[in-house]
């Protein structure tokens, strides 16, 4: 049960990406409130990933695994690097996913039940 009657995570991912299934299965679960956004559907804005990004977790965000970025030449890697807003913002599946917020800052990139049973 939330420890804070008041508070509801935002979760944001993609509806076919395991780890985000997971993490809301397991939020249901435990009746936590939450908020499930497809970043698809809602892009994040310019501000929001800036902030994200500026963030002590803003070295998780990029999925380094996905498909997408084992598709980029080392050259595009390291311009995506220097300059990550920029493709985020162009290839938002590239997310490390789901980032879990309290509606304004980072609490958690990925599922860990560990970490998520700290926020409900």
């Amino acid at each position: 049960m939330p420890s804070d009657a008041g508070r509801r995570l935002h979760l944001y991912g993609i509806p076919n990406c395991d780890s985000c299934r997971r993490a809301l299965r397991w939020l249901d679960a435990r009746g936590a409130p939450h908020a499930f956004h497809d970043i698809r559907k809602e892009p994040l804005t310019e501000t929001q990933l800036g902030s994200w990004l500026e963030s002590a977790h803003g070295a998780q965000l990029i999925n380094r695994r996905s498909t997408t970025w084992r598709q980029f030449t080392d050259a595009q890697r390291q311009v995506a690097l220097q300059s990550p807003e920029r493709l985020l913002m162009a290839h938002p599946t590239l997310l490390k996913r789901p980032v879990i917020t309290d509606g304004t800052a980072i609490l958690a990139i990925g599922f860990d039940p560990a970490t998520l049973e700290k926020h409900t």
